[in-house]
């Protein structure tokens, strides 16, 4: 079970807090990450990829200019991963309906696959965790996790998470 505490009053943390979360926050990214960086591993795939996998599986047809907007990583950095999808038939390309310069993606039969595979094994993590603390505690991860955002994209990504990304 999670210890428990009386809860820190906000407007007066103290930096020792602080400092805990940021701490917590390197340790649970770690424990996240491992076991699907070993799995990325034996695909010959690092985080870079699964990131792509993931946001390709919940939005479904975007283009590369909005999974660029999401990653937030350059445009080289996004086509040396999708090169890499498309070379090894995790993802598809097609020109868009309207302008044919645009490029959407798509996850294919095996890309969906290993997006599944990936994904259960974090949501099991997630899982156990909501187990084991509670509705209350869900719903304060979420406005935490929600306001570490840059503020101006607290809504934009509120909206997306609870739309299923779609």
């Amino acid at each position: 079970m999670v210890e428990t505490r009386s809860p820190a009053n906000p407007l007066f943390l103290r930096d020792e807090e602080l400092r805990q979360g940021i701490e917590l926050m390197f340790y649970a990214y770690r424990d996240f990450t491992f076991e699907i960086d070993q799995l990325l591993k034996s695909y010959q795939l690092g985080r870079a990829h699964h990131r792509a996998l993931y946001f390709i599986g919940r939005h479904p047809g975007q283009t590369v200019g909005h999974l660029l907007s999401i990653l937030k990583v350059t445009k080289q950095s996004i086509s040396r991963v999708l090169k890499d999808l498309l070379e090894q038939g995790y993802v598809e390309q097609k020109s868009g309906p309207r302008d044919r310069r645009e490029r959407r993606l798509w996850l294919t039969e095996r890309g969906q696959a290993l997006e599944r595979e990936l994904t259960e094994r974090q949501s099991q993590r997630f899982a156990r965790a909501y187990r084991e603390t509670g509705a209350d505690a869900v719903e304060g991860f979420r406005k935490v996790m929600l306001g570490l955002l840059d503020p101006v994209e607290r809504i934009e990504v509120d909206r997306r998470v609870r739309g299923g990304g779609r």
